[in-house]
């Protein structure tokens, strides 16, 4: 049975001198989120280290701590790290977070842990909530095998090269958006990637939780429909392997018309089953059937 450890717990006097960086995970939305182990460790370290202090007084508040906290966001990282890993080295016990979830990921805190790890800090791991973890559990997506590329580039040029370089690619897309780019970047998605199957999961773990569930371009529709707001995660699925789906046989047009006599299916709705069986996007397939038409008349 594996033995389980109190962290951080009182010091003795052999250890005193030594300070510890606790890397503490906190809720993305939901208070209940947080663990036994964080609350505990939030409280008897000297010194929290956060993003936002009124944001985290929130929190700390919420659960009756009282530890005082520093700031240490992207902006200040740089000075900030040295000046928290001397204290470290004092003996300081600290914890480090973000404004949700674990930090590092897609968040600040590189600079510090690493920072402390060259100086022989022991940096120690209190797990807790994740957006992405915990949209691609609930995405019904393929998970054996999954890629976390947090956000992509804002600009459109270098946001479809950065796609570009992932066509092929046999396994689940994990990134993070904001709401303005989310319509944007699902059409970058539909137009390099082919048309994936896609999962937007909307403010997991909070009130107003959503998943909306589709290929690219029927969940971009959706969302279209009406504002998007809130943080957003974006999971991109691959395409179903040829023994999965029915490999591909004939043309586009023979396809389409085998689709239409097999399912009762008028053209459009034939047409987007028969570019989802390719693995493209259906004005592809629609260019495609047109092209073979002409070649036929």
């Amino acid at each position: 049975m594996r033995r389980q450890s109190k962290a951080p717990g009182p010091r003795t006097p052999a250890d005193a001198s030594r300070g510890s960086l606790y890397v503490v995970g906190t809720p993305i939305g939901n208070l209940e989120d947080i663990t036994f182990r964080a609350i505990r460790t939030l409280k008897e370290v000297d010194l929290i280290a956060c993003e936002d202090t009124r944001h985290t007084q929130q929190l700390l508040n919420h659960f009756a701590i009282k530890t005082p906290t520093i700031s240490y966001h992207e902006h200040n990282e740089m000075t900030r790290a040295p000046e928290l890993v001397i204290q470290l080295e004092q003996g300081s016990r600290m914890a480090l977070i973000s404004d949700a979830g674990m930090p590092v990921i897609s968040d600040p805190g590189y600079r510090l842990v690493n920072l402390a790890i060259r100086h022989n800090v022991p940096v120690i791991p209190v797990p807790g909530a994740s957006a992405f973890v915990a949209a691609l559990a609930a995405a019904g997506l393929p998970v054996d095998k999954f890629r976390f590329l947090g956000f992509l580039p804002s600009k459109k040029l270098a946001r479809r090269k950065a796609l570009e370089e992932l066509r092929g690619v046999t396994k689940t897309l994990v990134f993070y958006e904001a709401p303005h780019r989310v319509l944007d970047m699902l059409e970058d998605i539909r137009q390099v990637l082919g048309d994936p199957p896609v999962v937007v999961a909307r403010e997991v773990t909070k009130i107003h939780e959503e998943f909306l569930r589709g290929s690219a371009s029927e969940v971009l529709g959706r969302l279209k429909k009406k504002p998007v707001k809130g943080e957003i995660t974006v999971l991109v699925g691959p395409h179903p392997a040829p023994e999965e789906r029915g490999a591909s046989k004939g043309t586009v047009r023979e396809e389409l018309e085998r689709a239409m006599a097999e399912q009762g299916l008028n053209e459009r709705a034939a047409l987007k089953v028969v570019a989802r069986r390719r693995g493209i996007s259906r004005s592809a397939a629609y260019r495609q059937w047109q092209f073979e038409k002409s070649l036929e008349s």
